[in-house]
């Protein structure tokens, strides 16, 4: 028979849970922000943090790692405030969204491959061609520059 009562009461405390979820939070999202600094692709870091996140604690409170189902409610739930709230927060002050995004890194300026911060953000010049092809250039390995029409100030970055 189940035991509806153990299923959506508490085994630990909303505080407790809260706590955890935003200790956690903060730990990965600062590890992701100043020790993986590149970002390859359209999917923000903090975006990928959560999707884990969530899954993790979803599938915790799932698999019974909970006691209840209320304890995981509460804690995908602080994961996903925490997200939303440093969108906002980005979204309204470009004080913090230079905090908390990296700014991008041009990795060809007028043309011209800027090696130095290749090496830096750890970026591999297949990586680099490939996002070339997508955008219709061509890398010319004897002059280090970018052929097809004009190239002007457009800039290809990393973030």
């Amino acid at each position: 028979m189940i035991d509806w009562v153990r299923l959506f009461n508490f085994s630990v405390s909303p505080a407790e849970i809260f706590i955890r979820g935003t200790v956690i939070y903060w730990f990965i999202f600062l590890l992701f922000r100043f020790l993986l600094r590149r970002d390859v692709g359209a999917i923000a870091i903090a975006d990928v943090m959560l999707l884990v996140l969530i899954a993790d604690a979803a599938s915790n409170a799932m698999s019974g790692g909970y006691d209840s189902i209320t304890d995981g409610c509460i804690l995908v739930a602080t994961i996903a405030g925490w997200n939303y709230f440093l969108n906002w927060m980005s979204f309204k002050f470009p004080g913090v969204r230079r905090l908390i995004q990296p700014a991008p890194q041009a990795l060809v300026r007028s043309g011209k491959i800027q090696r130095k911060i290749m090496r830096r953000e750890l970026i591999t010049m297949e990586e680099l061609q490939s996002k070339l092809r997508a955008r219709g250039r061509k890398y010319q390995r004897s002059k280090d520059r970018l052929s097809g029409r004009r190239w002007g100030n457009q800039r290809i970055a990393a973030r």
